[in-house]
């Protein structure tokens, strides 16, 4: 089943057809930018003109009519036609939807962060460090934040930081030593003190630019202190963490056309006809498919739930399996189109041999798989136990 055969009304058509316009534009430098290390800034400059920035931020104020099942699509799409920009733009649309929709922030700060993404600004968390690992596991930042008399410095370095080439504010989160807690800070690109590292270099979702940020005695005022104890935040139930499935759905479904266009137009000589036509490559085909549907029906399955305001605050567990599932069954999609497409899919200007290195990335998204697993048998031994007594 297509991602077309999942649209639903016409917000969401519009808007993937908005999308499916730019395809050749978003492709056009996708191999370069994996190539090189480079961010793809006009891809991501392209959405910003289109507002699609914007679209969470609207939903949550009542702006527009989108669903998780649209933010979904949308997010698919574009995965489909480019991985690094797809992962990238998601989490500021994922960190931007869960501001305005928890209400984290005071009413003065969230109205400010309404008017700069308006404006075409760019957020992401910069919550990760090499001595903690991920932040998802608990662990005490190393980057620490004083009280001054204007405010707060901040100094500390963190990784993994994604599209930081065009991020316009960092939420960086540092340890408080006087109030014996983790505080979440808004610090400007611009600001004197922070400094972006290029360390990015890894094999998959090179094109993220994902750097270090350096923090060396970066002063803001008491108003940038915009989150306190993010482990409430943590436990809560966030939706617009979909985006991260849906990318690499998007991937997995661009591995099968690659693969399945090979098939439909290679003939060797060895045979009569094309390759689509033997068995074990029909084979290869089917399991795709039925991989796919079965991906794409949980993933808008649980986005529909979250559209369900009765539902939806039940859906945790469904949420991370829906992450589990997608990510593991994307590595097996383009694991099967590249061994339908054979050696030729190893050559470095083949696009599925940069899918297979891409999709991997999936894996060390939160939530990892061992939590999911974990969680997910916790849930059920709850569940016996109270039905038990």
């Amino acid at each position: 089943m297509s991602k077309k055969m999942m649209m639903t009304n016409e917000f969401q058509r519009e808007w993937v057809e908005r999308l499916e316009a730019q395809t050749e534009a978003f492709k056009e430098h996708r191999a370069e930018n994996d190539r090189n290390s480079s961010f793809p800034k006009r891809n991501v400059a392209q959405l910003v003109e289109m507002g699609y920035t914007r679209l969470p931020m609207e939903k949550a104020l009542g702006e527009n009519d989108m669903t998780m099942r649209d933010f979904v699509s949308f997010q698919e799409t574009i995965g489909a036609m480019d991985s690094a920009t797809a992962l990238s733009i998601g989490w500021h649309q994922g960190i931007s939807g869960e501001i305005f929709d928890k209400k984290l922030w005071n009413d003065e700060m969230t109205q400010f962060l309404a008017d700069e993404i308006r404006g075409g600004a760019l957020i992401n968390r910069a919550l990760s460090e090499a001595a903690t690992g991920s932040p998802t596991r608990g662990g005490k930042p190393g980057t620490v934040a004083v009280r001054t008399d204007n405010g707060w410095k901040i100094d500390g370095r963190k990784s993994f930081t994604t599209m930081s080439p065009v991020l316009t504010y960092f939420l960086v989160s540092a340890w408080i030593e006087e109030e014996q807690q983790i505080g979440t800070f808004l610090v400007p690109k611009a600001a004197e003190g922070v400094t972006v590292i290029e360390t990015w270099d890894m094999l998959g979702m090179r094109a993220t630019e994902s750097h270090d940020l350096l923090l060396e005695n970066v002063e803001v005022s008491d108003a940038y202190y915009v989150e306190r104890d993010p482990k409430s935040r943590n436990d809560a139930l966030n939706p617009w963490s979909l985006h991260i499935p849906a990318c690499y759905l998007g991937i997995a479904q661009a591995a099968r056309d690659e693969a399945l266009r090979f098939a439909v137009t290679y003939q060797p000589n060895s045979i009569n006809t094309p390759i689509c036509e033997l068995p074990n490559v029909q084979q290869h085909i089917g399991q795709m498919d039925i991989e796919l549907m079965q991906m794409r029906h949980l993933l808008y399955g649980v986005a529909d739930i979250l559209d369900d305001d009765a539902r939806k605050e039940n859906v945790t567990t469904e949420m991370a399996v829906a992450k589990y599932t997608v990510t593991n069954g994307a590595l097996s999609v383009v694991d099967r189109a590249m061994r339908l497409v054979g050696a030729r899919s190893l050559q470095m200007s083949n696009p599925l041999q940069q899918m297979y290195r891409d999709v991997r990335a999936g894996l060390h998204n939160p939530p990892m798989d061992d939590m999911t697993i974990a969680n997910t048998a916790k849930a059920a031994i709850a569940e016996m136990k109270n039905i038990l007594g």
